[in-house]
């Protein structure tokens, strides 16, 4: 387990013969969750998708395919570890359609991998990546951290630079957080652990933006950025507050009026299917909430928040929230051009804080 990660995880695989048959039975109990709307992205991580067998993937996709309409040129992600792409795990992908790629880099310093306890070297992210690109796979994304204590920047600018050597189509890249239930922020609270201060890793991110930028990335969400073409089909849809439905243990499903939380234990997921009953819990949302949620992701995206649709969708107009609009102008932090509201490159660095005055209490 990353000393970083706070997410639902498991590191034993004694389940997982159970847990895949269970991921394919909850697909068939939700199949009318999406009201037989097609669906155009299909997305296996978080976790280590990666450690399935051909078998055990190919029987999620042919229960997906059973249950759901699959268009011809969905976007079909796998996340994936590099030590686990061998060439023959990337011809079990190609073959049961996985078509897009999301790599788990983080670094490509061992020092800094071996601090984050990542269980990959170097030269198996450069392997992994040449290895794909090989075996056909021509829409790869990359994660990559910025923000790990070091002394100066010169590891970041190597990872950045090594980045952009493997010619990938997209990079993901995230401040590194300390939350308080991992090994990371066990450290920090024994005072053994000092995360970087704010300032270290602002300049860190305005180097990312500027690097990837003259190499003809786009930054079309604060944490995303993509070659033309290549922009995350399936991460825009999130964005874009269009629905989906989560599989297995600690997903979350949306239908445009409630949200679903998978139980995030894998024995009780498993218990529970076995009864046939799909382990979650709901939180029904309104108008507010609505709003709110368009404000948090829309303002983090290229694409900004649209006052009309707050509006006319939620009910919000746009005297709710002017004033302070007005103040982050007035900081250089917001832009507002005839209805659309977008953060600043300046404004990118306090995306959150903005985002929550911007919330409708």
């Amino acid at each position: 387990a990353c000393h970083y990660c706070d997410f639902h995880f498991s590191t034993n695989l004694k389940n997982k013969v159970s847990m895949v048959e269970m991921l394919r039975h909850e697909i068939s109990l939700r199949k009318d969750y999406l009201s037989e709307k097609n669906i155009s992205t299909i997305y296996f991580g978080g976790g280590t998708p990666s450690l399935l067998r051909e078998e055990e993937l190919g029987g999620i996709m042919n229960a997906l395919h059973q249950h759901f309409i699959i268009e011809n040129k969905a976007e079909i992600t796998l996340e994936a570890n590099p030590d686990d792409l061998t060439k023959e795990k990337l011809v079990e992908f190609k073959k049961i359609g996985i078509n897009r790629l999301s790599i788990g880099i983080q670094s490509f310093d061992d020092k800094q991998l071996a601090f984050m306890n990542r269980a990959h070297r170097s030269e198996q992210s450069v392997n992994a990546v040449k290895s794909a690109q090989e075996a056909g796979f021509d829409n790869i994304s990359i994660d990559l951290i910025y923000g790990i204590p070091s002394p100066d920047h010169m590891i970041w600018e190597n990872d950045l630079t090594k980045a952009l050597e493997l010619n990938v189509q997209h990079i993901s890249s995230y401040c590194l957080t300390i939350e308080p239930a991992t090994v990371f922020g066990r450290r920090k609270e024994k005072g053994i652990l000092a995360p970087e201060d704010e300032e270290y890793n602002a300049q860190q991110f305005e180097r990312l933006i500027e690097r990837l930028e003259t190499k003809g990335f786009e930054q079309y969400e604060v944490s995303n950025f993509g070659r033309s073409g290549y922009f995350s089909k399936h991460n825009s849809n999130y964005w874009k507050d269009e629905y989906y439905l989560g599989i297995g243990p600690g997903a979350h499903s949306y239908d445009g009026e409630s949200r679903q939380y998978n139980v995030k234990s894998n024995t009780k997921y498993i218990s529970s299917l076995e009864r046939g009953i799909v382990p979650f819990t709901t939180e029904f949302l309104d108008l507010k909430m609505k709003a709110n949620e368009y404000i948090m992701t829309g303002l983090r995206t290229k694409w900004g928040v649209d006052s009309t649709i707050l509006n006319e969708k939620f009910g919000i107009p746009f005297d709710h929230y002017q004033g302070m609009v007005e103040k982050y102008q007035e900081m250089g932090f917001l832009e507002y051009e005839k209805t659309i509201l977008k953060l600043t490159k300046k404004g990118l660095l306090f995306a959150d804080k903005i985002t929550e005055d911007l919330f409708i209490i």
